[in-house]
C-alpha cells in the first residue's frame, strides 16, 4: 500500500524558535549550481558528462579530485580527466582539464602518484612529478574488432597537478591480446621497495611491480574462481587496513558492470593478504560495498593525511547513467567516506563514515520522537539526520512530498533492509530506475544500531550500524522532499537529530 504524507491524519509543525517550517526550494532559473536536481554538497561538474573517479591523491595541502569527464554533451563521449581540488573535501575548486584524448585513444580510469624519489626520472629530487597512470581506449581499434584496444600510459605534472605532459614513451604497458585491460590504480610498496600496479583484465584482476613507474613486471592474477562475474571487472584497489584488534589486512576492491546485487553496477571487495606480489583472499566469496544502486568506481586516496583510507564514488549506475532527468549536467559523486575495517578471522567487514566538513551545518534541529512518528514539516529538504533504533523492532524511515514517497526499513525479524524508490518521484526515463524494492540481508549484532542519513537535492544515502551497511540512491522527487516520517516501537533516542546543509557552491 502506497502512503502519502497528505493522507496523514495529524501533522506536527516544528516547535516554536526554528526556522520557518516551509521546504527550502532550489533555484530552477538554470543558473549554475542552481538547477533542478543539481546536488549542493555533493561534487558535480559544472555542465556535460562526468563518471569514474581518477588520480584520487592528497598533495600539497590539498585533495585532487580527477575524474572521467566529457566536455562536450551530457552522455558518454571521448574520455578526458576533468580535474577539481579541495582543502577539506567538502568545498571543491574547479580546475583545468588534466589529460585531454591523443592519437593512442581516449583518457580513460586510473590513479596518481607523487613520485618522492624521482624514480621515474620525470621530475627532479627538488621538484618531484605527480604521475597519473591511465588507460588508453583505442576506438579505431575496437571498431576493428581487435582485442588489444587498451594500453596503460602516464602522465606527468611538476607544478602540482596543474599542467601535464604525457610521457614520449607510451604506452608503458602494452596490451597482451585481451579485452577491457583496464583501469591502472598505483601505489608504493614499502616493503618491497617497489610501485604495485593492479589493474583488471575482463573477468580478473593482474598485479605488477616496477622500479620506476615506466618499466613493469607481471606478477600474478586473481580472480577467476572469486566474486562475483555478472559482468566486466572495472576499477580496482588495492590497500592496507589495520583492525581495531590490530590485525593488518588487505582489502581489493573490484567494481562489476553489469552484475550488483541489485542490478546493473556495483562495487565488489574481497579481505585477505598480499606478500607484494600476489593477493590472496581468505574467503572466495566477495562482500558488498554498498548496498544502494548508486555507488559504482569507487577508489581510495593515496597518501591521505594520518594514513586514512578515504574512498569516493561514482553516484550512478549503468543502467540509466546517460538518462537520468538532470538538464546540463549528469552525475554526481558520493560524499567521501573513511572506510575501516571490522571483523576477525571469520568474517572482516569493512564500515564507511562519511566525511563533511561541519562548517556546512546551518543549524541543527532536535525532533522528538513522538513528533515524527505522526509526521513533521522538515525545515530543508538537504539535510544530515541521526537516530538511534532498537533492532528488536521494525523500523520505517520515510520521506514525502504531496505526491512523492521514499521509504526505508529495518526488519530484524525478516533480517533484512529495504529501499523502496518506486514513487520517489521521476523514475518514467527508465524501467531499469526503479523496478522493485532494494532488499539486503541484516544481520542485527547488536541490540540497537546508529543511522545516519544524507539527503540532497537528488540523492540519498543511509549509514546503519556505523556504516556497516550503506544504501546510496538517486532520486528526482517532482519537488523537494517536505515531509519526515519515522514508525517504529523501537527508536531508542529521546531525539532525533537534524543539521540543516548549506549549499558548498553559493555563500550562505
Amino acid at each position: 500500500m502506497r502512503l502519502l504524507f497528505g493522507l496523514f491524519a495529524v501533522l506536527i509543525i516544528l516547535p516554536s524558535g526554528c526556522i520557518n517550517p516551509l521546504i527550502k526550494q532550489v533555484e530552477t532559473n538554470g543558473t549554475e549550481y542552481s538547477e533542478r536536481f543539481r546536488p549542493q554538497f555533493h561534487f558535480s561538474p559544472k555542465s556535460n558528462w562526468m563518471n569514474d573517479p581518477n588520480g584520487l591523491i592528497f598533495e600539497n595541502d590539498r585533495y585532487h579530485l580527477f575524474y572521467q569527464f566529457y566536455p562536450d554533451s551530457t552522455v558518454w563521449g571521448p574520455m578526458h580527466w576533468g580535474h577539481a581540488t579541495s582543502e577539506d573535501l567538502t568545498h571543491w575548486t574547479h580546475q583545468p582539464i588534466a589529460l585531454y584524448p591523443d592519437s593512442l585513444g581516449y583518457i580513460f580510469s586510473g590513479s596518481a602518484v607523487m613520485d618522492y624519489k624521482n624514480s621515474s626520472g620525470l621530475g627532479s629530487e627538488n621538484q618531484p612529478a605527480l604521475v597519473a597512470i591511465y588507460t588508453y581506449h583505442n576506438m579505431e581499434y575496437e571498431r576493428s574488432g581487435r582485442n588489444d584496444y587498451q594500453t596503460q600510459g602516464i602522465a606527468f605534472s611538476l607544478d602540482h597537478g596543474m599542467t601535464w605532459e604525457k610521457y614520449d614513451g607510451n604506452p608503458v604497458i602494452k596490451n597482451p591480446g585481451i579485452k577491457d585491460f583496464r583501469d591502472p590504480k598505483v601505489f608504493w610498496h614499502e616493503p618491497t621497495q617497489k610501485w604495485i600496479l593492479i589493474l583488471v583484465a575482463g573477468d580478473h584482476a593482474r598485479i605488477y611491480n616496477s622500479k620506476n613507474l615506466i618499466d613493469w613486471t607481471f606478477l600474478s592474477d586473481f580472480g577467476h574462481n572469486e566474486g562475483a562475474h555478472g559482468g566486466v571487472w572495472e576499477c580496482p584497489d588495492l590497500f592496507p587496513l589495520t583492525t581495531d584488534q590490530g590485525d593488518q589486512k588487505w582489502v581489493l576492491m573490484i567494481s562489476i558492470n553489469p552484475g550488483g546485487p541489485q542490478g546493473g553496477s556495483a562495487t565488489q571487495y574481497f579481505v585477505g593478504d598480499f606478500d607484494g606480489q600476489k593477493f590472496t583472499a581468505a574467503q572466495k566469496e566477495s562482500k558488498w560495498l554498498d548496498f544502494g544502486r548508486d555507488n559504482y568506481a569507487g577508489v581510495t586516496y593515496n597518501d591521505a593525511p594520518e594514513d586514512k583510507r578515504i574512498l569516493m564514488g561514482w553516484m550512478s549506475n549503468w543502467d540509466y547513467a546517460q538518462v537520468t532527468p538532470t538538464t546540463n549536467w549528469r552525475s554526481a559523486m558520493t560524499l567521501p567516506r573513511s572506510l575501516e575495517l571490522k571483523g576477525s578471522n571469520s568474517d572482516y567487514y569493512l564500515v564507511q563514515n562519511p566525511i563533511i566538513e561541519p562548517s556546512i551545518i546551518a543549524r541543527t534541529v532536535e525532533f522528538d520522537v513522538a513528533q515524527v512518528t505522526e509526521g513533521v514539516v522538515l525545515p530543508s529538504s538537504q539535510f544530515q539526520m541521526e537516530f538511534e533504533v532498537d533492532l528488536s523492532e521494525k523500523t520505517v524511515f520515510e520521506l514525502a512530498n504531496e505526491q512523492d514517497q521514499f521509504v526505508f526499513s529495518i526488519d530484524p525479524t525478516l533480517r533484512q533492509m529495504m529501499v523502496d524508490r518506486r514513487f520517489s518521484g521521476k523514475i518514467e526515463f527508465s524501467d531499469k530506475f526503479a523496478p522493485g524494492r532494494q532488499i539486503s540481508a541484516f544481520i542485527p549484532e547488536n541490540r540497537a544500531a546508529k543511522v545516519t542519513i544524507f539527503s540532497d537535492a537528488s540523492s540519498i544515502e543511509i549509514f546503519v550500524d556505523q556504516g556497516r551497511y550503506v544504501f546510496t540512491n538517486q532520486v528526482f522527487p517532482e519537488q523537494p522532499y517536505s515531509h519526515l516520517r519515522i514508525v517504529s516501537e523501537g527508536v531508542k533516542t529521546d531525539k532525533i537529530i537534524f543539521s540543516e546543509l548549506n549549499s558548498i557552491w553559493h555563500e550562505q
